[in-house]
């Protein structure tokens, strides 16, 4: 194998699993460094440099960045991530004062952002700093999209959205809410500079051809629409009796609002097996834990009607069969057909994008699922000033997905109103610094704690089933915040291997607790991958290759086990070896001059 390139900034960014993960690639062991060190305000403005919303996602984040945590990889754990971001924001002092200066005198280029949600609010975010005017449309009263309409305030309070909301409202956007756009031409016809549209995938899905559906409708909800109806608090009741059909967050949050509204049998009914739901694991835990049964493999078959009014549904029963290549088919089952009485229906079987409001005679190019084509690099349309982002890009996805979207929107709208060529992408800002304090002393806490990953406290069950704004996740306090973010294995700071130091005396390979460091013959990277004394199976995390020693041996670290210990550079004789932090950060258009 060649010698790894360290100086290549994709390849110490990769070790860091949880930062590589996460769509808007958030410094994910600093923070969580600081949140140890009781640097709240400090932490918070790192998160909000990268996800803008620190305080929303802490408490509704999908978590990408937990599955990849390396401390997953040697306990069954990974650290609580996402609840330590909300550790940050829940005790950050006022941050108004390390928000960015917005300077008076304007830039000349004016922009509209259509849709008041996450990626339109990051670039209005990213571009006010910068001089740009922003005028930001959206049919709600007030700004936060699909996080204000869909996700409930027991999950998110609207204090925590009105607030991070606001910092950047706050920075001079001009806002037109309850303004619905039904017009893009009407909006081109303003001449902007650039237009962003953000407008989510609003349109939920439906099954209009299944028995009973027109008869049942009145007793019949879109899951996405109630939802909002009871945020704005246009609906305050429902039946007794309710089935809420699908298996993703959005079902999750159905049956749990359903609960707190007043129904007392409240069932999640899907087609798949439970494995397969799509809903995050810990959303079904708290379906769970409120009482609320999920009925697998249950396909919808008929809505039934008595005297003109729903009374129950009736599903066949399937069983899952899987072929080689793991594609899944639904096998009825040849039983009976299941009846479950109900007296309202909440439909959550995932939504679609709808762009009724573009006209199609304005030269933009939709594809063939009637979405508009958008580069995935540059974001910009087949109109070269109009910019697509979030939902309204290419479908549901997330939050933090969104202000990934957003962030590298503006990029390309700050370029083009420029005069730039926005494919020529901004090249990251990256640091790497050794920790040396003494010999064998760093200047951070490399530590491997052995303590298990801790459960975010509940509120109780029958209050908080009795209030629908009553948030049920209390949080980590300071205390156990410190101990969870003990449980971070610092993989941002980097084994980094001088080979002209090195005496071969292998002190590193006995010390190292994972028997991650081998000293042997190169050869090609499969068998070399075997050679190692752990074999690294993990073929997605590149090896660490040094080049050639005098024995003509190689150092070969498998990246995937290392623990970031610094055992190693405390044993090392020579200091061949130093732990060095890595910090990447995605450039901003804010940040891409600078």
């Amino acid at each position: 194998m060649k010698p790894t390139d360290i100086k290549n900034p994709e390849y110490f960014h990769k070790v860091v699993d949880c930062q590589y993960a996460c769509p808007a690639h958030t410094p994910v062991p600093e923070y969580i460094r600081l949140i140890a060190e009781e640097r709240y305000d400090e932490a918070y403005m790192i998160n909000w440099e990268s996800n803008v919303f620190p305080g929303v996602l802490g408490r509704t984040c999908d978590r990408p960045c937990e599955p990849a945590c390396r401390r997953g990889r040697v306990e069954k754990e990974p650290v609580a991530i996402c609840r330590l971001k909300r550790v940050a924001a829940d005790n950050k002092n006022n941050v108004e004062q390390y928000m960015p200066d917005i300077p008076s005198k304007k830039n000349g280029k004016k922009v509209a952002v259509l849709g008041g949600g996450p990626a339109s609010l990051t670039v209005a975010r990213d571009l006010m700093p910068l001089g740009y005017e922003i005028d930001l449309y959206d049919d709600q009263g007030k700004g936060g999209g699909f996080m204000r309409s869909q996700i409930p305030s027991f999950r998110l309070p609207e204090t925590v959205l009105d607030e991070e909301v606001n910092y950047i409202l706050d920075m001079g956007v001009l806002t037109h809410f309850n303004h619905y756009v039904s017009s893009l031409k009407a909006i081109i016809d303003k001449n902007y500079d650039a237009i962003f549209v953000g407008t989510g995938a609003p349109r939920g899905r439906d099954l209009p051809k299944l028995e009973g559906r027109q008869e049942a409708d009145a007793n019949v909800h879109i899951g996405i629409d109630w939802l909002a109806s009871v945020a704005f608090e246009h609906t305050k009741k429902i039946g007794k009796k309710v089935l809420v059909l699908g298996g993703g967050n959005t079902a999750m949050d159905c049956c749990r609002t359903a609960r707190r509204l007043g129904g007392e049998d409240v069932r999640v009914v899907v087609r798949s097996p439970q494995a397969d739901m799509k809903a995050s694991p810990w959303e079904i835990e708290d379906a769970l834990h409120e009482d609320i049964p999920i009925y697998e493999n249950h396909v919808p078959k008929s809505f039934v009607m008595e005297k003109g009014r729903l009374v129950g549904m009736t599903f066949e029963l399937v069983r899952a069969e899987y072929d080689e290549n793991g594609k899944r088919t639904l096998v009825p089952t040849g039983e009976d057909d299941v009846y479950m009485a109900c007296d309202d229906v909440l439909m959550a079987l995932g939504q679609q994008n709808a762009f009724p409001w573009i006209e199609r005679d304005l030269g933009l190019e939709f594809n063939d699922w009637d979405m508009p084509v958008v580069d995935e690099k540059t974001f910009q349309s087949s109109i070269k000033n109009i910019f697509f982002g979030g939902d309204a890009a290419w479908g549901p996805k997330n939050v933090i997905t969104a202000v990934a979207h957003g962030h590298q929107a503006a990029v390309s709208i700050d370029l083009y109103c420029d005069n730039k060529d926005v494919s020529q992408r901004p090249a990251p800002h990256v640091t790497l610094v050794s920790q040396k304090m003494g010999f064998h002393e760093w200047i951070y806490d490399s530590h491997v704690t052995e303590e298990e990953r801790h459960i975010v406290p509940l509120a109780d069950k029958e209050k908080a089933l009795k209030d629908r704004l009553m948030e049920v996740e209390l949080g980590f306090d300071s205390n156990v915040g410190y101990e969870e973010a003990m449980r971070c294995l610092n993989c941002d700071v980097q084994t980094v291997f001088d080979e002209s130091r090195c005496i071969e005396c292998d002190a590193c390979t006995d010390i190292c607790p994972t028997s991650c460091i081998n000293f042997i013959c190169n050869e090609d990277e499969q068998q070399l991958r075997q050679d190692l004394t752990v074999p690294a199976n993990n073929t997605e995390q590149e090896l660490y290759v040094s080049r050639p020693l005098k024995t003509e041996r190689v150092m070969v670290k498998d990246e995937n086990v290392c623990l970031h210990c610094g055992l190693c550079a405390e044993r090392c004789p020579t200091a061949a070896w130093d732990m060095q932090k890595f910090l990447y950060t995605v450039t901003k258009s804010y940040t891409r001059a600078s």
